[in-house]
């Protein structure tokens, strides 16, 4: 992966009443002192798609919240090929496993897929904030494990199904979590390339392009990477499931 030179903005939150952190469940279950006391620990950065939040093998100084767009979390080979392993929305947290440990180093790359705001604390301030406060320690707790269960499904997926059935659990994971209804479907509110998709469910960009193809002639999907529409949803969930 080239490196580009990050060429992010950043600055302090406001010290206004925080109900710009009511859509983040972390921060959302916090007191209004507590969530005061975070605001004077919580820089906001932004970033455009050709930045660069963080690379793999770069030291673990922060923890992160998305707070304005998508992000996805790549994985590169020795070679040079790389994986999509998430796909990051408002609200997600990201790095507070890797933040846990001293000297741990960042397993993968943070990319913006547009223009992205990011909400991020230095480890002590993580650190403190989870002491002073049992809730957000168990709201961090249940994160990893939801992390660990969907590891462990997305191995189960990509050992043991077909490419499209992988494809169509993608599809519908996205629209379950993420996706605005409208009255042809469900958007998806991101973009969602074709190499995007194939480097999620480990299969190639040709592969992805012929079956989302099928998926278009089967009335399951409609639209294009900036505007991906989900049309049928149970019909996704049968391939998936089938």
């Amino acid at each position: 992966m080239s490196k580009r030179p990050d060429k992010s903005s950043s600055n302090r939150l406001s010290s206004s009443p925080s109900d710009e952190l009511n859509h983040i469940p972390l921060l959302k279950i916090l007191s209004s002192t507590d969530r005061q006391r975070v605001l004077q620990d919580l820089t906001e950065q932004h970033y455009t798609k050709r930045d660069v939040i963080f690379r793999e093998g770069d030291p673990t100084e922060f923890f992160h919240i998305v707070k304005e767009g998508t992000v996805k979390c790549v994985k590169s080979s020795p070679e040079g090929k790389e994986c999509t392993l998430k796909m990051l929305m408002p609200g997600d947290l990201f790095c507070c496993d890797a933040a846990a440990f001293e000297g741990a180093l960042h397993p993968g790359t943070a990319q913006p897929m547009g223009d992205v705001s990011i909400l991020r604390m230095n480890k002590k301030s993580y650190f403190d904030m989870l002491r002073r406060n049992p809730e957000a320690a168990i709201e961090v707790i249940k994160h990893l494990g939801n992390r660990l269960n969907e590891a462990q499904e997305k191995a189960k997926v990509l050992a043991l199904d077909r490419a499209d059935q992988r494809l169509a659990s993608l599809l519908v994971d996205l629209a379950t979590k993420n996706g605005v209804k409208d009255p042809n479907g469900i958007i998806l509110p991101m973009r969602l390339t074709r190499q995007d998709m194939a480097n999620m469910v480990g299969t190639t960009t040709e592969t992805a392009i012929r079956i989302m193809g099928r998926f278009k002639r089967d009335r399951l999907v409609s639209g294009t990477a900036t505007r991906l529409i989900i049309r049928d949803l149970a019909g996704l969930k049968a391939l998936a499931s089938a």
